[in-house]
């Protein structure tokens, strides 16, 4: 006996669904089904949305951080304090330390980190386009913002090294953080403590 399927389409929704983050197959099947049985304007309305996002939005020039303009708010912000550079994983980092309005510097995000496993090399992160912006900014200190793993310190100490000879002062979050954790998970109070208490490296 034949078994009934889903149509062709629906099944290549939940299909696409599926590679979503977060997304497993029931979900995925849940907001396929969704789409399709919708009375309103609902679906469309996100199906453009997706599609204005993915045309309007791309990575900053300098910082990597997202924008609708050549750089984003932040870099183009005069009111930045000039000299201090935040470096971080991923643009999402950026958010977090933010919200804390503790940090009125400027950040830079590298794209990921170091890790051999999942052959990510130095070469794959953004940190050619962080020694130019040393070399041309000339930033007075350099606040590392990884997380607290091992790759968080194999990347943070790949940097040091890198940066040791440059006239600026390199140092790094502390006070708060759990070992092995990232900023996303941390809450506010916890990320302001940790940037006015950052230890030189």
């Amino acid at each position: 006996m034949k078994r009934i399927q889903y149509p062709d389409a629906i099944r290549g929704l939940i299909a696409q669904l599926r590679q979503m983050p977060g997304v497993g197959p029931r979900s995925a099947e849940r907001i396929a089904l969704w789409f399709v049985q919708a009375r309103g304007p609902q679906p469309e309305a996100i199906a453009q949305a997706i599609t204005e996002a993915r045309s309007a939005i791309h990575a900053c020039r300098l910082c990597g951080f997202f924008a609708t303009e050549e750089l984003c708010e932040i870099c183009a912000d005069p009111s930045r304090t000039e000299g201090l550079l935040c470096v971080v994983e991923q643009p999402t980092d950026i958010l977090p330390l933010e919200k804390t309005s503790a940090f009125r510097g400027k950040y830079h995000s590298l794209g990921g980190r170091i890790s051999p496993l999942d052959r990510v090399a130095p070469e794959d992160l953004r940190i050619a386009e962080l020694i130019e912006r040393v070399e041309s900014e000339n930033p007075k200190e350099i606040i590392f913002a990884l997380a607290a793993d091992v790759e968080g310190e194999a990347t943070t100490h790949y940097l040091v090294d890198l940066l040791q000879k440059y006239q600026v002062q390199l140092t790094r979050l502390a006070h708060g953080l759990p070992a092995g954790g990232g900023l996303e998970s941390a809450d506010e109070l916890t990320l302001s403590r940790a940037l006015s208490g950052r230890t030189r490296l």
